[in-house]
């Protein structure tokens, strides 16, 4: 029988980090989108904020199968893994929903076109594996080594 022990960090730790995360990838977005004579500064804040959803929001994602589904599954490492890839995908589909009902309601963002809400989910799970792989490298318990 496997016993998990709840995650938990300060939450000020935890905006502190995933607050880095908006500012720097909101930066890089806001350049990739050009100013159109604006500057990309001026697009910089509107994509900071978007970015708050995977980053903030995707680290509730991951508390929340660390603390409340993964106790209730079973351990086996299959199970672990395969339940673990669907909450980061239908956690990443909700997010890309905030991100666009965000990005509309603020009406700084054209969306030309819309991907598909799996675009979301298939990109979290992108992001969480390079995440969880930073982790692994670094000695921290992760995904990769079943202790994270």
């Amino acid at each position: 029988d496997v016993r998990w022990v709840p995650y938990r960090e300060s939450l000020w730790v935890t905006v502190a980090r995933t607050g880095m995360i908006a500012l720097v990838v909101g930066a890089v977005l806001a350049w990739r989108w050009g100013g159109h004579g604006r500057g990309w500064v001026g697009r910089w804040p509107m994509a900071a904020l978007l970015v708050v959803w995977p980053a903030f929001g995707g680290h509730w994602v991951e508390v929340f199968f660390l603390n409340w589904v993964r106790p209730r599954i079973s351990g086996a490492r299959g199970v672990q893994v395969g339940v673990r890839v669907l909450a980061w995908f239908f956690g990443g589909v909700g997010l890309a929903v905030g991100v666009w009902l965000t990005a509309r309601w603020l009406g700084g963002v054209r969306v030309r076109w819309w991907p598909g809400l799996g675009v979301g989910g298939v990109g979290f799970v992108g992001v969480e594996l390079v995440a969880h792989f930073v982790l692994w490298v670094r000695g921290r318990a992760s995904f990769y080594d079943g202790r994270g």
